[in-house]
Parts: C-alpha cells; sequence; structure tokens
C-alpha cells in the first residue's frame, strides 16, 4: 500500500521551526510521508539552520526513513518515514542550537517506537529562544507524565552560547497509547525555587545579584511563601561562558510554572533576575494551568492522546495557534478553544478530542 502523502506551508502562522519540528514528528508517528516547503520563508536567514537539520536528521534515523532537501539553507524537505525502531541514537547541532528543541522533535517518535530508545543530544542547554534544559526537566517533564510519557535526562555537560559543547543522554520508555490530560483547576500557587548560575569566567556575584534581584521583585506580588532560589558556580559540567537563571512556581494541583532569562554582554545581572521573576509572575497572574512556553509543547500530545483533554491556559501565543493548526491539518483532532467562565479577562479552556494513536509494536 502507498505511503499516504501530507504536504505542509512552512511559513504558515508562527512560520519558523516549530512547524518543521511538529510536521516531521506528526508525520513520523502516523506513518505519512510529509513534504514541507517554504521553511522559515519569513525569517532573516530563510531555510534550514544546522539545529533544525539535526533533528531532521534524528527523526530520519529513528524511523529508518529517507530525507531529501536536507541541506543548511534549504526551503523544502520530503520526509518518508518507515517503521520507528528503538535503539541508541546522536544527534548533535554542532552549535549552540538547542537540545530542548531536539527533544521536541524526537520524542513523540521515541513514544511509539518498538522498545527503549536512548538519544545522546548534543548542543546548546541553556539557548535563547529556546526551552532551557532545566525547563525541559523541571516543568515539561511532570506535565507530560500526566500522559503516560516516561522519560529519563542526564545532564552531562551543559553548552553555552555561541559554542555549544552540551550533552544529554535521554532514556525514553515507548506507551501503547497517551491518556488525556485534565488541567482546568489552577489551585494556589504553594511553592517557589529556581538556580541561579554563572559558569566559565565569569564571576559568582552575578549568580547572587540576579537571584537577589528576582526574589525582591517576586516579593512585591507575594508576600506570604519562602522563594529558594540557589546560586551556583558551574565548573566541571560545563562548556563555555554563560549566566542565567530559571525560578519555578508549583501550585497545589499540581501546576508547574517559570520565569528564565539568560545574561548577555553588556546586560546587569539583577536586570536578568528581574525580567525571569516578571515572566514568573506574568504566567502565575491568569490563572491558567500552564505557562505561555508549556501550552504549545502540549499540542502534539493531546492530538495523539486518545480522548478529550482540556488545558486551562492564560493568552493563546501564537506558538500554540500555529501548533493547533497543524496538528489538525496532519491528524483528525479537533482542537476548540474558548474563554473560562471565570473573572480573569484573559483565560481560556483548550480543548482537544483526540486521535488515539496507538503504538503497533507493543
Amino acid at each position: 500500500m502507498a505511503t499516504p502523502w501530507l504536504e505542509v506551508d512552512g511559513s504558515v502562522m508562527e512560520g519558523g521551526g516549530q512547524v518543521l519540528r511538529l510536521s516531521a514528528a506528526l508525520g513520523c508517528v502516523q506513518g505519512a510521508s510529509i513534504k514541507i516547503n517554504k521553511i522559515r520563508a519569513g525569517r532573516s536567514s530563510p531555510g534550514l539552520r544546522p539545529q533544525h537539520l539535526s533533528g531532521l536528521e534524528l527523526v530520519r534515523d529513528m524511523c529508518a526513513g529517507n530525507l531529501e532537501g536536507a541541506v543548511v539553507g534549504s526551503t523544502e524537505i520530503t520526509l518518508t518515514p518507515r517503521k520507528i525502531k528503538c535503539g541508541n541514537y546522536i544527534a548533535d547541532t554542532q552549535t549552540a542550537g538547542s537540545v530542548g528543541l531536539l527533544l521536541q522533535v524526537s520524542l513523540p517518535c521515541a513514544l511509539f517506537a518498538d522498545g527503549s530508545s536512548e538519544l545522546c543530544l548534543k548542543g546548546g542547554t541553556n539557548a535563547e529562544m529556546a526551552p532551557q534544559i532545566d525547563y525541559t526537566i523541571k516543568v515539561f517533564k511532570p506535565i507530560a507524565e500526566k500522559f503516560g510519557v516516561h522519560f529519563d535526562c542526564d545532564l552531562r555537560m551543559r553548552g553555552y552560547y555561541p559554542k555549544g559543547g552540551g550533552e544529554v543522554i535521554v532514556k525514553i520508555n515507548p506507551v501503547k497509547e497517551l491518556s488525556p490530560i485534565n488541567m482546568t483547576e489552577r489551585g494556589n500557587i504553594t511553592k517557589i525555587y529556581g538556580r541561579a548560575f554563572v559558569a566559565g569566567v565569569l564571576p559568582f556575584k552575578l549568580a547572587k545579584d540576579m537571584s537577589t534581584a528576582a526574589v525582591r521583585t517576586i516579593r512585591k506580588e507575594i508576600k506570604d511563601l519562602y522563594i529558594n532560589i540557589q546560586s551556583l558556580q558551574e565548573k566541571d559540567k560545563a562548556c563555555g561562558n554563560g549566566n542565567g537563571i530559571i525560578i519555578i512556581a508549583e501550585s497545589s494541583t499540581g501546576c508547574i510554572f517559570a520565569g528564565s532569562s539568560l545574561g548577555k554582554k553588556g546586560v546587569y545581572a539583577d536586570k536578568v533576575g528581574i525580567e525571569a521573576a516578571e515572566m514568573l509572575l506574568r504566567n502565575i497572574r491568569h490563572n491558567g494551568c500552564v505557562d505561555e512556553f508549556l501550552q504549545d509543547q502540549l499540542i502534539i500530545f493531546m492530538a495523539l492522546a486518545k480522548g478529550t483533554s482540556r488545558m486551562r491556559t492564560g493568552p493563546i501565543t501564537l506558538h500554540t495557534q500555529t501548533a493547533i493548526h497543524v496538528a489538525e491539518q496532519l491528524t483528525k483532532a479537533k482542537f476548540v478553544i474558548r474563554k473560562a467562565d471565570d473573572e480573569h479577562a484573559d483565560t481560556y479552556i483548550v480543548e482537544c478530542q483526540g486521535v488515539g494513536a496507538t503504538n503497533a509494536h507493543l
């Protein structure tokens, strides 16, 4: 029987690497050939970048597929998957390209393999415009477990812009099918904690300054909770120079939120701390159950799950709208977004009737 063909416009809506990652993963899971054109067409440097190429090659390897047009700068690729095979796989961006984004494209595929997989992902662990590895482990992982997704993340080496050099080993167990989630009750914030780090030649004082400024900012709004942000000097397990902070909040119902920021040349450390704190507060205020960065990451799992998933969110991001568009185009999943019935003006319920993808191997 001929493999079904699906065509995706890579410039649609958010129009970045996200369209590429979602399309490749969904094609792989469903055994459908995918043609993606106009890749990153609106970007200042259109087409595939090294980190996108690494992700596509990883998916190709995992499904013993055929990948055409996959070179840096290419604006059109086709991926023809075969069966997803368990095993040990390596993906190396050879830049500070995000290991978190490599996991985004490969995790859904590994879940529908014929056994457990081990992925060695190399690149940037704490990079701009991508989830920091700390976010993946502390926020994404526990929420993904609600779908029945189980993976372990061993952080061997941190890597920063511009060199990368980070390494994460991810062990993933396959699933028979994904369970739907119901995240509609926020509850109260019960815990706030985090880490402020410096690596390489940067002075430890920067970590302290980020942490102090972040705590001071949160205290203005949340007065009754102990805030534990550790200041850390990373020595052995870090490649290159970097500084940054991630602050996490947990609620009484198991919701997890985060705010983060990375240091840049010429930016005062306290400004980095304040930025992360304000991001966290913004994501707590709207009374949703997920933050603005988790929203879109859950869409593919909602689409593939068996049954109806619901998640309560703050303002719907363009990334989330794009993820829904791609998921509806490539699967039979149906999403509905409605305003939440409460006093918060910018709170929504995202509901999805998932397709109930099953793992034929299990």
